[in-house]
């Protein structure tokens, strides 16, 4: 049923936080970020106000506040969605906009768009129109994200909360406990206690059908992963039903960098070991659903491989359908872009649209410590640059969703919160540095920033809602691509660029999407020797050494693929194969130094 090969990955905490609402009823997947429950409980208050629906106040007095705020969101955007879903297929004597809508974002190559366009012109087949609509038409999965390591520690008062009150467990346990039926997305790595916790939901299982109401899709950068965590969930008698992989930094948000492993290499193992990673882990599960008495499949549940990270042009996306075999394909920075798909308030909008690539980095502000890709100017980092100013620094810290370090406190505190940075400064005084040194270790302690409030804020600034709490700034994660996309775009438009039948790229210079990550991570790899090449230590080394051989291997995999694909990237295979060259040149030479080192 599903119409679309692409879906709206999720984006910060605020950017996809009511996209299904906007989405869903015309057959597009999306992805609610589940980590800020307080941003939930505002919307869900707005929403019932606007629609005129009883609302009433989940207050942190409640128990399992948390949980029971993001169940209560969950239901009422899958609601309000059901709704406009059903009167978009109220078919009467002529079509609403929103039907008209849904096949008009509909690929031009769609046999169903080819028979809607057939019964209602120049005649109006309303008996059949009726027929075609109940039997084909699907909303789009209203999905939700758990970033499993942002799983903090939860008190009452002074006494620690049981682990199933944390914060990932109780998002999960939210959304358990919701209506949907979607797909929870798990990423940021793996949770063995998190993932153990899903046993104890129904929904996750496979009933006697072999349907699963939640599914578990998986954020994933290799195939190794992937299949160490499919085993860990085939082991409990449950599925991953997708496979979600995305590039290791040509990405919005954290960047989960891969020890120099390129994207298309990862894609082409997945297609070419999917089947015997299906047998695999079925074998593993029926044979843990046996030992558990619970209904077993007779034959293996299917398996979605899905791609996203830099994907911009129409060629990319077919290649990766065609080529590769994948699913679907996240198309995320370009949304931002989209007001009627995606939640950014006027100034960052206005930002996004201007960016260039200067003004895109991958970034150290991130409190998880991983790197992180923003845009410079964000008015987040604005505010932690005018605390810094003040001698001021950290952040007031007001939800602390990653209050996760416990270098000085029993508690866990935020590494971009004023407590820690004032912790550690203190801790740096002490030590007898070099004017120079403390400067470089002081930059590298105030360069945090509140992400956890920053990305959702662009929410609350769009709604006109209280930001007392929270502020007006506003962090930002695009990937790199953001530079090729500088106006804003209908829904139609983004659409119509994603199949091939208008573009919204006015530039002529963008590189290919396998040519960018490349070029990522060779940038990546000369920071990493830059910054250890004065005092590198044996396993340094070794990391580097091994990280720029697999770049290596991924050009010449990509000369081989470039040099004989047909009917793809035929007006640019030369500058690509160019580029491949360069990119090897420039390698072989980091990889003289790495073995002078």
């Amino acid at each position: 049923m599903k119409q679309h090969s692409f879906h709206i990955p999720v984006m910060g905490i605020g950017f996809t936080v009511d996209t299904p609402l906007k989405v869903s009823h015309l057959g597009i997947d999306s992805v609610i970020s589940l980590v800020d429950d307080v941003l939930l409980e505002k919307l869900r208050k707005m929403y019932c106000d606007l629609f005129q629906l009883p609302y009433r106040e989940i207050t942190e007095s409640i128990e399992d506040f948390r949980a029971k705020r993001i169940t209560s969101y969950l239901n009422l955007i899958n609601g309000l969605a059901e709704k406009k879903f059903e009167k978009l297929k109220t078919v009467s004597a002529e079509c609403s906009n929103d039907l008209k809508q849904y096949f008009n974002l509909l690929p031009d190559t769609s046999a169903l768009k080819e028979r809607f366009k057939r019964l209602t012109s120049p005649s109006f087949n309303l008996k059949e129109l009726k027929d075609l609509v109940e039997t084909n038409l699907a909303m789009g999965s209203i999905d939700v994200n758990i970033m499993t390591k942002v799983d903090k520690e939860n008190y009452r008062k002074a006494e620690r909360l049981p682990t199933q009150y944390n914060d990932a467990h109780a998002a999960l346990r939210g959304y358990a406990h919701s209506d949907l039926s979607s797909s929870v997305i798990l990423s940021a790595g793996m949770n063995p206690r998190l993932y153990s916790y899903m046993e104890e939901f129904e929904d996750f299982y496979p009933d006697v059908m072999g349907q699963v109401k939640k599914k578990i899709t998986l954020k994933v950068s290799d195939y190794r992963s992937a299949l160490i965590q499919g085993k860990f969930f085939a082991k409990k008698g449950l599925w991953v039903s997708e496979y979600r992989i995305e590039s290791g930094l040509n990405c919005g948000g954290h960047a989960f960098a891969t020890d120099g492993y390129l994207m298309g290499p990862i894609l082409a193992q997945f297609r070419d070991r999917k089947e015997e990673l299906t047998q695999e882990l079925h074998g593993i599960m029926t044979e843990t659903l046996s030992r558990k008495k619970r209904p077993v499949p007779t034959s293996p549940l299917p398996i979605k491989i899905t791609a996203q990270g830099g994907v911009g042009t129409a060629e990319e996306h077919r290649f990766l359908i065609e080529h590769y075999k994948v699913d679907s394909i996240g198309w995320g920075t370009p949304f931002l872009l989209v007001p009627e798909a995606t939640t950014v308030d006027d100034d960052t909008l206005d930002k996004l649209a201007k960016a260039k690539e200067e003004d895109l980095h991958l970034s150290d502000i991130s409190p998880l410590g991983v790197p992180f890709n923003s845009l410079k100017g964000n008015t987040k980092d604005l505010e932690k640059f005018a605390l810094i100013e003040k001698n001021r620094p950290g952040s007031p810290c007001p939800k602390k969703y990653v209050a996760l370090n416990k270098e000085f406190t029993e508690k866990g505190i935020c590494t971009a919160s004023r407590q820690y940075q004032y912790l550690k400064i203190k801790e740096l005084d002490q030590k007898a540095l070099s004017k120079e040194a403390y400067q470089a270790e002081y930059d590298k302690i105030v360069q945090k920033s509140c992400a956890c409030v920053g990305l959702g804020t662009t929410a609350l600034l769009k709604y006109d809602l209280d930001t007392r709490t929270e502020g007006e700034g506003v962090s930002v994660c695009p990937g790199p691509n953001m530079a090729y996309f500088s106006k804003t775009s209908s829904l139609k438009e983004i659409t119509g660029h994603i199949y091939g039948e208008s573009n919204v790229i006015s530039r002529t210079d963008r590189p290919n999407m396998f040519i960018k990550e490349l070029t990522i991570y060779i940038d990546f790899l000369k920071r990493s020797l830059q910054e250890t090449k004065d005092s590198i230590s044996d396993k340094q080394r070794k990391y580097l050494s091994t990280f720029a051989k697999n770049l290596t291997e991924g050009i010449a995999y990509y000369e081989t693929v470039f040099g004989s694909v047909k009917n793809a990237f035929e007006s640019s295979k030369s500058q690509i194969l160019d580029d491949l060259d360069r990119g090897m040149t420039t390698l072989n030479r980091l990889r003289l130094e790495i073995d002078k080192l």
